[in-house]
This record gives structure tokens, sequence and C-alpha cells, in this order.
């Protein structure tokens, strides 16, 4: 049976306003370009809105789908968001397992100002109501979690997949308290995949010592060392830190824990980046795309290299485009970019 994915996560009303300063550079929830962050008492002015479907969760489902894979979404949403159901379906999702709550769908509002401070309100919404629990389709081979939803909920899934001989993912985004994040379950963990401040944060929190990287120290460099704490700290996990602009680092453990990181640079852009709300969220909906096609078969290190350079490439066309869920690329747009890079 072909490869199926399960992604339980949250899922968001992206609201977009064009402010006083031109168009925005992202899409993520309600954003407002603002001269100066408004102070209490003051009222500022912004113009347009456009609405879109977001969430790191619908983001990373749509992500899977584009890349040509299996995916069932699981998450919830308000009256006001069956139009974001509807689209992210449109992508190719299967979203029979959403549930319809009496909450609003979530939101967040976010100024950002010139100099790109931003100041954020987070309305969780029907994301963090408690829904019943799904059975996981037989045939799911992978499954997804982020943070943006209930830890508990999270984890009920991961340790139902985990028990079934699912191959589970995690990207803790926002990250978990410290508290938190000392009594995951990383051992039902299959990979990570965390950004190089999330790194440093968790092994922090899980006690791992990091010697203080020099202050001329390149982004790889301060994050090698990460990686090689998180890999011991967690033998049966592979991990993946995404550096933005200077790549992705990856150890695979399942193969040595001790052997030494890979690096990918990141994609060359055609033109310049317009926005990278959904790069991240495009990158690990790729990488689980090409570890599905993966299922079954004698994996070596040369496979999850070929697996990353798709993912990046695929998050450097998404930064090419403005919006999150919009500007994740179809897979045979990948491919033609990598041919015509090779």
């Amino acid at each position: 049976m072909p490869a199926r994915c399960l992604v339980r996560g949250s899922i968001n009303v992206d609201e977009f306003f064009q402010g006083l300063r031109g168009p925005v550079q992202r899409f993520t929830d309600l954003v407002i370009i603002v001269k100066e962050i408004a102070r209490p008492g003051e009222t500022i002015s912004a113009e347009n809105l456009v609405k879109r479907p977001g969430g790191k969760g619908a983001n990373q489902a749509g992500a899977l789908a584009r890349a040509g894979v299996a995916v069932d979404f699981v998450g919830a949403i308000g009256q006001d968001g069956l139009w974001v159901r509807d689209e992210l379906k449109e992508t190719g999702v299967d979203v029979e397992s959403m549930s319809v709550v009496e909450e609003n769908t979530g939101r967040a509002i976010i100024q950002v100002n010139e100099i790109g401070e931003n100041s954020i309100i987070l309305y969780k919404g029907a994301n963090y109501v408690s829904i019943p629990s799904h059975t996981i389709h037989p045939d799911t081979t992978h499954a997804v979690f982020q943070n943006e939803i209930p830890l508990s909920s999270t984890i009920e899934y991961l340790t139902q997949a985990s028990s079934s001989q699912i191959s589970t993912i995690f990207n803790p985004s926002p990250m978990p308290t410290p508290e938190e994040l000392k009594t995951f379950p990383w051992h039902q963990l299959t990979w990570l995949v965390v950004n190089s401040g999330e790194a440093l944060a968790l092994c922090k929190a899980l006690g791992l010592e990091v010697p203080d990287p020099s202050t001329s120290a390149s982004a790889v460099d301060v994050a090698k060392p990460l990686l090689s704490r998180l890999s011991s700290g967690m033998p049966t996990t592979n991990v993946v830190c995404t550096l933005g602009a200077d790549g992705v680092l990856a150890q695979f453990t399942l193969f040595n824990s001790k052997s030494e990181p890979v690096y990918l640079p990141a994609a060359k852009l055609q033109g310049t980046t317009r926005d990278t709300t959904g790069a991240g969220d495009c990158f690990t909906g790729y990488m689980v795309a090409g570890l599905m096609r993966l299922e079954g078969k004698e994996v070596t290190t040369a496979d999850y290299v070929a697996v990353l350079k798709r993912a990046v490439q695929a998050a450097g066309m998404c930064v090419e485009k403005r919006g999150a869920l919009a500007s994740i690329p179809l897979a045979r747009e990948v491919e033609a970019r990598l041919n015509s890079a090779s």
C-alpha cells in the first residue's frame, strides 16, 4: 500500500493588512505593517484586508499534499473557518477528520514596524478546544506534529503512532516550556526538526551543556555542537536543524549517532526573497514526503541527503512568493528547478 501521513496540528484564518508603508512581507494571521507599534490609548491606520488559510499544521499538511503524497489532517475550526477547511481540501489534503466546534477559528494579531520589530496577540481559539480522538488510518506510515495545539493531544497521537510502528516527526514550534521539554517522550520520536534557536533552548532544557559560540562563528559552526548534544541525548532520533538562508544541518542518528552532521546550503533563488513565512513548513512537508517515498526500502545516508536537497529546494522556491500555504510549490515545479540546476 502507498505511504500515508497523519498531521495533527493547528489551522488558522490568516488575515493580511496592507499597511501605510506598502505591501506586507508575510501573510501569517492578522499582520499589520505600521510605522511604529501602537502604544496604549493610540489609534493607528492600515489599509486592505486579505484572508488566507494558515497555521503550522495546515501549512505542513498542504506542503505534503503539494509534494504529491496522501495526507490526513486532524484539527479544529469554528463555523467562521469552514472556508479554510475547503481551501485546504482543494490542495489535496483529506479533511474528513477535522472537527467543527463552537469556538472561533484560531488567529493571531501581529504588528510589524519599519525595522522589523513586532508585537503579537495570539488567539488560540478552536486549536485548543478538546476534540475527539481519531483512529489513525491503517495505511499511515508517518505522523507529523507541531506545538500550536495542546501538548497533551500531541503526545496522545505521538504515543499511538509510535506504538503502531509509525515514523514520527516533531517540529516543536513554538517551543514548549522547559518543564514540558523535560517530560516529553523523546524516545518515541523518529525525526526532530528545529531551527538553531529551538535547538539551543532544547539543549538547555534537557541539561545538555553547549559551549558558548564565538562572536565570529558562522550559523553552521554554531549549530554543529547543538546537533551533537541533541544526538547524544536522543540516540534513536534523527535531528534536522534549519538555518534559514544558511541552509540545513542533519544528524542521521539511526545510522551512527557519532557521525558528523550533513550540511546542505540553501537553494539559489530566482529573484529576491519576498516572504519567508511558509518556508519552514514547506521544508518539513517536503522532507516528510521524501521520507514517505523511502518507506519499505533499504535506506542509505545518500537517500536521506537527496530527500533534504529536495526539501531545501522547495523551501527556496517558497520564499520567492508571498503567502504561506499559497507559496508552497508543486512537486513537478520543484523537480523542474532541480533538473535545471543540475
